[in-house]
């Protein structure tokens, strides 16, 4: 295998990573549950998944990699949004096991999601892009944990917010006080999951540096850095 089938094959591994999870996080974010005193999206269970992709693309294929894999993904989600809709106006016969309410109950509040999730994740996403690569450029390429977890603690904020603001506050699903606390809460944990998962950042470099090879992996790192320091 050549080192362009190789970085080729890394880049639409990380994509379907990518793609897969934050499509999941659509489809059951309407779902709200409880752990101890805070409540949260069952979105929240795919998205540490696509930090790590997130922050794996940026470093093999800087930037425009990541910008890229957000234009594909929120072609995507808005894909995903006509076909529910569609759905939702198609009747179902009287002996299906899933009533027209029943599926408008579930997939009516994740348009709502998905609306919310174009807007936050379109924005995070970039601003993602943004401070990690700012923070990569102020400490010289070196400490990979404080750019992939400064770049999700900044992004993840500005994400988690609007997308509970759009999809549950909005329509009324949730009071102020009730939104404040679900969006703090679902922050929270998505912060320490980002911390958590520093490891898991650091073994799927190691595996992909394997992969490649030591030099072809360095020269895909200097090369992603090279475009995306030198382009705004």
């Amino acid at each position: 295998m050549s080192a362009k089938q190789r970085r080729d094959l890394i880049f639409l591994g990380l994509s379907g990573i990518f793609i897969t999870n934050a499509l999941l996080a659509e489809i059951i974010g309407g779902k709200l549950f409880q752990m101890g005193p805070a409540t949260f999206s069952l979105g929240v269970l795919p998205w540490p998944v696509v930090f790590i992709t997130t922050d794996l693309i940026n470093e093999y294929f800087g930037k425009e990699g990541v910008r890229r894999l957000t234009l594909m993904t929120v072609a995507l989600v808005i894909y995903a949004f006509v076909v529910l809709f569609v759905g939702m106006a198609i009747p179902a016969v009287s002996f299906s096991p899933v009533t027209d309410a029943s599926f408008s109950n579930v997939f009516g509040q994740s348009l709502w999601i998905i609306v919310a999730s174009v807007i936050a994740f379109s924005a995070s996403q970039y601003i993602d892009v943004f401070v990690f690569w700012l923070l990569r450029a102020k400490s010289g390429g070196r400490h990979l944990w404080l750019r992939s977890t400064g770049s999700t603690a900044v992004s993840q904020l500005i994400d988690t917010f609007v997308i509970i603001g759009i999809a549950f506050y909005l329509p009324g699903k949730l009071t102020f006080n009730e939104f404040l606390t679900t969006s703090a809460g679902n922050y929270g944990y998505k912060l320490l999951i980002a911390v958590g998962m520093t490891p898991l950042i650091y073994a799927g470099h190691s595996l992909i540096d394997r992969f490649l090879g030591s030099d072809e992996s360095h020269h895909l790192i200097d090369q992603a850095a090279h475009a995306s320091l030198e382009k705004p």
